[in-house]
């Protein structure tokens, strides 16, 4: 049995990952924010509470996952943020929330992991969760802080595949997902290009699973 690390676990697209890929038979170790484990159990399903800001108790959690389950074959990390903004209303404190949310939670988990997969003799994937304003100017300029954010991603994705032999990194970009939060807050949108979490999360284990490019983008 294959086993994934899925971050965000409690949020639409972690909680469908985490639905999609038990369905094919994985072991899902899905990560939450602490205190926030949901309720019920399922077969193959162990809750992680992590606060995956913090990097020195985010490795203290992952060295105590990795060595429970001594290869890991896939990491899907899905938390993240997001904050509208153009360069006018753009500080500092913007820009560091959405490199926290957006960047580090990413980085704190997709390092020690990704060290840990290199060692493994059939190596690992991991998949970041990209924007298309970090791809687009003229679609991220009224989201700076979320675009700039978001765009490291794309370049740690790239320097992890130039480090590691066994590693390939892939990042996941589409246009707005179909979830109710976003429905309510956005509800004069143009909805034809949204996408479900379900099938983001069944494209996400066909990469891990098959391959894929370096970026994946996924339209309606």
């Amino acid at each position: 049995m294959k086993t994934v690390v899925i971050t965000g676990a409690g949020g639409n697209l972690g909680a469908a990952a985490s639905h999609h890929f038990l369905g094919k038979g994985w072991r899902v170790l899905a990560f939450v924010s602490p205190g926030k484990v949901p309720g019920g159990k399922k077969d193959n399903l162990t809750y992680v509470e992590a606060d995956l800001m913090d990097e020195a108790g985010t490795a203290e959690v992952l060295a105590s996952v990795m060595k429970k389950h001594p290869v890991i074959d896939a990491a899907i990390l899905t938390v993240g943020g997001f904050e509208a903004g153009g360069l006018e209303q753009t500080d500092d404190a913007a820009l560091r929330r959405m490199y926290a949310l957006n960047f580090e939670t990413a980085y704190h988990v997709a390092r020690p992991l990704s060290l840990w997969m290199n060692r493994q003799p059939e190596g690992g994937r991991i998949i970041f969760i990209g924007a298309r304003p970090a791809l687009d100017a003229s679609a991220g300029k009224s989201l700076v802080a979320y675009g700039l954010s978001k765009s490291l991603l794309f370049k740690l994705a790239e320097y992890m595949d130039s480090a590691f032999v066994k590693v390939k990194a892939h990042v996941v970009v589409f246009s707005a997902l179909d979830t109710p939060q976003n429905r309510a807050s956005m509800p004069k949108a143009d909805r034809s290009q949204w996408v479900a979490p379900e099938r983001v999360a069944e494209l996400m284990e066909e990469v891990v699973t098959r391959g894929g490019n370096e970026i994946v983008e996924i339209r309606n």
